[in-house]
């Protein structure tokens, strides 16, 4: 196991926090570059799944979409095209332009939303849902609070989960909706895999809610936990490499 399964809960979620607000001030293409390779290595090396490859046709279109939004609608005044319509186009002669920043502000973008896809896991892949809110009442949160934000990170596999199954079921039923279709064909499929899932969503809230209810839940102002968060020495060296990170970040960031 490596040394991120073992550090204190209340350190990850406070270092994933730090990281996000890291990615949000970073702003240069360089800076976001770095900061994208070191989480993607950092994955590698700690070997932390990572289950967003589904994602990525999704995530290829609106990188499209951002950097096209970016090179027309974007301030600068490095052009690539100018203008995009030819004079002699009717209404919109003469209008228009690409730009060489809008390129770069849309990668940057979309460099910084993979990083912070790229992040979550760390903590959500790497600590139970019981650690994530044992480290969340520790940090001072009402257990009630954080039963309810390791609950929402406790849905997204099971969703995925329910999602192979329908589908499963679709197809022993002949349903070839989801296979070698083209992207509107499987668009007009999604009603038939989302309707019985939010259905099942709903059923097993209403179990839960019922089965919390029975052990009268919320009933005491604290409780007790028996895997309690104690810091340890990697913990704080953890923390500093973190910041030492965060620091070289910002110089790569405001001198490149």
């Amino acid at each position: 196991m490596s040394v991120i399964y073992k550090l204190d809960p209340r350190i990850k979620i406070l270092l994933v926090l730090f990281l996000t607000a890291l990615v949000f001030y970073v702003d240069k293409l360089s800076a976001s570059v770095c900061l994208l390779l070191s989480f993607l290595a950092f994955l590698i090396v700690q070997k932390i799944p990572f289950r967003g490859k589904r994602s990525l046709f999704i995530l290829s279109m609106l990188a499209v979409f951002i950097i096209l939004t970016q090179m027309l609608f974007g301030p600068g005044e490095n052009y690539i095209i100018k203008p995009l319509f030819p004079s002699k186009f009717p209404l919109l002669g003469g209008m228009g332009s690409l730009k060489w920043d809008g390129l770069a502000a849309g990668l940057v973008v979309i460099f910084r939303l993979v990083a912070l896809m790229l992040l979550l896991p760390i903590l959500t892949a790497t600590t139970g849902h019981e650690r994530i809110a044992a480290g969340l009442c520790a940090l001072g949160f009402n257990y009630r609070i954080a039963v309810i934000i390791t609950t929402a990170f406790n849905l997204i596999p099971l969703f995925e989960e329910n999602a192979r199954v329908i589908m499963d079921a679709q197809k022993l039923r002949g349903m070839r909706s989801f296979e070698g279709k083209s992207f509107p064909a499987k668009l007009k499929a999604y009603p038939t895999l989302v309707v019985p899932l939010m259905l099942g969503a709903m059923r097993k809230a209403q179990a839960a809610s019922v089965a919390m209810d029975s052990r009268a839940f919320g009933v005491y102002k604290t409780r007790t936990w028996t895997d309690k968060p104690v810091m340890k020495a990697g913990d704080f060296i953890s923390a500093v490499i973190c910041v030492i990170f965060a620091v070289v970040i910002l110089l790569v960031n405001f001198w490149f």
